[in-house]
């Protein structure tokens, strides 16, 4: 479970409740039919004109990427990884790895050490790899602009909600009482478009760009890793080269055996 998404969407919705009792607003004035109607209906149907139906297939495992951790590689693990290996290649050659593709369960890192083994040159298999993780980008993008689009369409269909709202409530100008409770029923809709605009779907995409961002680095490192111990690079200077990837203060713990967070 990715905890701070899990909590941040829980002390978004308290905030917004706590807040509007502390201001004297009952809760009970969120149940707004229509207001619901046009935020969370209209963002829907603004997302399927948008969006391929292909795309839209993904939402359902795009939720449990944001509310799952990240199953990445420790940067202790890959590094103990590539040390090791590198020392077994300098010892009894390339071809001497091979039975180690076996054991890695990262399909990319699986696929390098098999070029490097298959004896690939060093130009093709960074050409591979790095295309491998292009794509893999532009699909993550892809994925992540539909929550950067909801949360683009949600405010602006709450202003839309707000001005249907006053249209009916100026259409009942004679009675004060009920031209109120129009005004503030209107306003619902506002509120629920930047809530869930500004606190759902534009932070679920940013979620979205830092765990694929992350994920892009660790196969960098791969990428780095696999090219210089095919090019003989011994473990020490090796693990200097991986640690530059890391900020200076979590290079240490790395070199002791501790954890990065």
């Amino acid at each position: 479970m990715d905890r701070s998404s899990l909590i941040g969407v829980i002390l978004g919705i308290v905030a917004i409740g706590v807040g509007m009792v502390m201001k004297g607003v009952s809760p009970a004035a969120l149940l707004n039919p229509a207001a619901i109607l046009i935020i969370f209906a209209g963002t829907a149907a603004a997302i399927l004109i948008a969006f391929p139906m292909s795309e839209l297939k993904k939402l359902p495992v795009l939720f449990k990427i944001l509310f799952t951790e990240q199953k990445l590689l420790s940067m202790n693990e890959l590094i103990a990884t590539f040390i090791d290996w590198a020392s077994i290649a300098r010892k009894e050659g390339l071809l001497s790895l091979e039975p180690k593709a076996d054991e890695v369960d990262e399909p990319f890192l699986k696929q390098g050490i098999k070029m490097i083994v298959d004896g690939q040159s060093p130009e093709f298999i960074r050409d591979v790899l790095m295309k491998d993780i292009e794509t893999m980008e532009e699909r993550h993008l892809s994925n992540s602009s539909i929550f950067t689009q909801a949360g683009t369409y949600a405010p602006t269909l709450g202003v839309l909600g707000a001005v249907v709202g006053l249209v009916a409530a100026l259409g009942n100008m004679q009675d004060i009482g009920a031209l109120g409770n129009a005004i503030s029923a209107a306003f619902i809709a506002t509120l629920f478009g930047i809530f869930t605009g500004y606190v759902l779907w534009h932070p679920f995409a940013n979620k979205l760009k830092r765990k694929s961002k992350l994920e892009v680095m660790m196969k960098e490192v791969m990428i780095e890793g696999l090219l210089s111990i095919q090019d003989g690079t011994s473990p020490k200077i090796l693990e200097e080269k991986l640690l530059t990837y890391l900020p200076a203060s979590e290079r240490e713990s790395v070199k002791e055996g501790g954890s990065v967070g």
